[in-house]
């Protein structure tokens, strides 16, 4: 039976729920986060154009009803430009009712390319980029090996808004650790200012088996926060994050508290609100019903 290749396990943005999603990569080219085992189990590569140009016919040919396409594995930027373009170049050919086609991109991959390639993959299709920051805090990024400074983190960021694509920023709640905690909320919040994108989501950080850092919690030289110490760092980071439109996101599954606020306007009531939860006046989602 035909059907598209996918390999392992795959993973998209919750935004990204009705988009046809096309593996051009396998796995991440970086990999060493501390804090994340979803790529382990695969050893980073480019996909066949092959097998690419199959899947991009079967979807053609199967879901006329979709109008995104997502580019997975974990952060399919990477790729070299010539064999993007021509992968976006086949979806606008074979898919020509496609309006937006998305991807991951890390720093690395960003900072690879030329403001002019990121504007030619924007004029191809490629209308947002979704951005792993995790915190603005250098000492969390220097632990979590994310690989770059907060000021490349954030120069990588602002490339892509230059470029005239859409950027939703990532970040999570938990990374310092109980000890770095309001340090991690202010930088981050300071860091998503100064590349203020269209879009933030916030993660509540959960701890995957056989990462680094689950070995560190396991060891005691790591300390979760408590729901309480969660809220008051998600408010923190709120506090101190000024975006000039867009909106900021913590109802991923994994958070205590949904929240979806529009920047600016929303930002005071969105604050009142975390007040309200932290003086137990709001009810929290319990544990068995937060998720990766």
């Amino acid at each position: 039976m035909e059907e598209m290749h996918y390999e392992g396990l795959i993973i998209r943005p919750p935004s990204e729920a009705d988009s046809i999603l096309l593996q051009v990569t396998l796995g991440c080219s970086h990999n060493k986060c501390s804090f994340c085992g979803a790529y382990k189990d695969k050893r980073f590569t480019i996909k066949d154009q092959a097998v690419i140009d199959a899947d991009i016919d079967y979807a053609s040919r199967n879901f006329g009803f979709a109008r995104r396409v997502f580019l997975i594995d974990g952060d399919a930027l990477i790729i070299p430009q010539q064999r993007l373009e021509l992968i976006l170049s086949r979806i606008r050919e074979k898919m020509p009712w496609i309006q937006r086609v998305g991807i991951y991109a890390n720093a690395k991959g960003i900072l690879r390319k030329t403001a002019e390639e990121l504007e030619r993959l924007r004029d191809l299709g490629l209308k947002i980029a979704y951005f792993g920051l995790e915190s603005g805090d250098e000492q969390v990024l220097r632990d979590m090996k994310k690989g770059h400074s907060p000021e490349r983190m954030i120069e990588a960021g602002r490339k892509v808004r230059e470029a005239g694509m859409k950027l939703s920023v990532m970040v999570i709640l938990g990374l310092g650790g109980r000890d770095g905690s309001i340090e991690h909320a202010r930088a981050t919040g300071l860091a998503l200012s100064a590349i203020d994108p269209n879009y933030v989501g916030v993660l509540t950080l959960m701890i995957y088996p056989g990462t680094p850092l689950s070995a560190r919690v396991e060891e005691g030289r790591f300390d979760l926060l408590t729901p309480h110490e969660m809220l008051l760092e998600l408010r923190e980071m709120l506090f101190h994050t000024n975006m000039t439109r867009g909106l900021f996101f913590a109802n991923h599954a994994s958070n205590y508290l949904p929240l979806r606020v529009k920047m600016p306007a929303d930002k005071q009531k969105a604050l009142d609100l975390l007040d309200s939860a932290l003086n137990g006046q709001t009810a929290l989602k319990p544990e068995w019903m937060r998720a990766f």
